[in-house]
């Protein structure tokens, strides 16, 4: 440790954010309170053998995941300082993607640790800014120690997606979800390419089968089904695609006004003059050679009519309705359909082609594929099956994690080991530095460096580990010269954890370090809260 000057009977700090005694004033205390138990809230949720935990939200509805980011979302946090935690999860969620539970575990440990340099009279100034210098002295440690990756090694993009998936509860899925994360993002990349737009990978929910049955579709898959109420198609070769925005109803009136008619021949004319409306539109869009028809949600009218099914049915075309708004970006990127709002401009070349579009029924969940499309763009849709709503959303928000782990690996082509290894070889690497400083930046470097092993001690911990023997041990392995030894959680013992496959992208840990220095930084720099009228 560097040789502080130790503050005599004459270094007193005087500071209007310190009260008599030195402490902390009871704002900043009572804001780190506030945080530290947010941090111990989601901190058994940590690792791969982290607990899982069940929220009901204010509607009756049941959330049960282990994911940080989901948790302190749905979490009523009142306390302002509190509540910037559950940006921060929000933040790394965003940059990262995973890692969500990690970043607010780490910013807890640093605010106790920030607790005690106050307490010893440091000013918080200094210790928000030591520790800013100090997580990014430990970003350039994590870069030193990472191993580059080409997103042509498919062999280490899936074992980073697997030790994504690891910690979840679908986690004896990672088998099958892991393989379709990889293969979702590295179709949407291209070698020059450094960021990946995860709207373009379209997740798919249907209740029904198992997880297992999760699959990646080359096309599009609707989570729409087809129109078979008149008799219509259910499967379309050599498809060509209409993507349209009008309705096939008889048309309203803008104003609201009623006809009276009195006479029975009057009332046969306006049926007439419906089914012949209806009858022109359907053909008109048989005329351009469209063979499957994509109808746009209405709420101002019915999209279609029974009358208009049938013709549609008699003329062969497939009929899928209540296509979202906010989908039709997504549906005419992938096919090539380009949507059209009015029947006049509904001309050949708006239409998509594919060579096969069809519904498929696996174990009760019905679901459109479109596949074999002509000049596909770059998307990609998964469908995602599980047995009930508890299990399919939880799997839906471990793929995301798992295509997030993939895409960081896009942005930063880097790969560290996991179980616990980087932290302690960082914290290693830090008190080693602090050695070199001098004063009280020496002692935030070495607080730093020791609220680093807060993860290792955590993830042994949950694994129902003795924390203490197994960081001393993993500390004395690093210290002989391991730098990739960590915690096999599954084991219970300390090994190398690159042979046990468990890797993660660099981008996770970096960030996460960052992002938790920051927000402790300006936890650390409020000394007073006003409330305004």
């Amino acid at each position: 440790m560097a040789s502080a000057p130790s503050a005599g009977p004459g270094a007193s700090i005087s500071d209007s954010s310190f009260n008599d005694k030195g402490k902390p004033t009871e704002v900043r205390l009572s804001n780190m309170n506030a945080a530290k138990a947010v941090a111990d809230a989601v901190r058994t949720s940590l690792g791969p053998k982290g607990m899982d935990k069940m929220i009901q939200t204010s509607t009756g509805e049941v959330v049960i995941t282990n994911d940080g980011a989901t948790i302190l979302q749905h979490m009523a946090v009142l306390h302002p300082a509190a509540r910037m935690l559950v940006e921060l999860s929000k933040a790394q969620d965003i940059e990262a993607g995973d890692g969500t539970t990690s970043v607010v575990v780490l910013a807890g440990s640093l605010l106790s640790a920030a607790e005690k340099l106050l307490s010893q009279g440091i000013h918080p100034t200094t210790v928000a800014q030591s520790f800013q210098h100090a997580a990014t002295k430990a970003v350039e440690y994590l870069e030193e120690m990472s191993m580059p990756v080409d997103l042509a090694d498919r062999e280490n993009l899936l074992k980073a997606a697997r030790t994504s998936l690891n910690s979840k509860i679908v986690s004896q899925y990672s088998s099958t979800l892991a393989p379709i994360a990889v293969s979702a993002v590295t179709r949407l990349v291209s070698s020059t390419s450094s960021n990946v737009d995860l709207r373009d990978i379209r997740i798919v929910k249907k209740v029904g089968g198992t997880i297992d049955d999760t699959e990646l579709v080359e096309g599009l898959a609707l989570n729409q089904i087809a129109m078979t109420n008149a008799g219509g198609p259910t499967r379309m070769e050599k498809a060509k695609i209409g993507l349209i925005q009008f309705q096939l109803s008889s048309p309203k009136p803008d104003m609201d006004n009623q006809i009276v008619v009195n006479d029975y021949r009057q009332m046969d004319k306006i049926l007439k003059e419906e089914r012949q409306y209806l009858l022109n539109l359907c053909k008109r869009i048989k005329k351009t050679g469209c063979n499957v028809l994509l109808l746009q949600k209405s709420i101002l009218r019915d999209a279609v009519t029974d009358l208009s099914l049938h013709f549609l049915a008699k003329l062969k075309i497939m009929v899928i309705k209540d296509i979202e708004r906010d989908e039709i970006d997504f549906i005419s990127k992938s096919t090539g359909a380009r949507p059209v709002a009015d029947i006049d401009a509904f001309t050949e070349d708006k239409l998509g082609y594919a060579e096969l579009v069809e519904e498929t029924s696996q174990a009760g969940a019905k679901v459109v594929k479109v596949t074999g499309v002509k000049n596909p763009g770059k998307t990609v849709s998964v469908v995602c099956t599980g047995a009930n709503d508890l299990v399919l959303e939880e799997s839906e928000r471990s793929l995301h994690d798992a295509l997030c782990v993939v895409r960081c690996l896009v942005k930063k082509r880097a790969l560290i080991a996991g179980g616990g290894a980087p932290e302690i070889h960082v914290s290693r690497l830090l008190t080693e530095h602090a050695h070199t400083l001098k004063g009280k930046e020496a002692y935030c470097f070495q607080a730093f460096a020791e609220a680093l092993e807060i993860i290792p001690t955590t993830l042994a911990e949950n694994a129902g580990l003795n924390p203490i023997a197994i960081v001393t041990e993993l500390r004395n392995k690093h210290a002989l010269g391991e730098r990739n030894a960590g915690i096999n959680v599954k084991k219970g013992i300390i090994s190398n954890i690159l042979e046990e496959n468990v890797v993660q992208p660099l981008l996770v840990t970096t960030s996460a370090l960052e992002l938790a220095a920051e927000t402790v930084a300006l936890i650390l720099r409020i000394d007073d809260i006003q409330f305004t009228r």
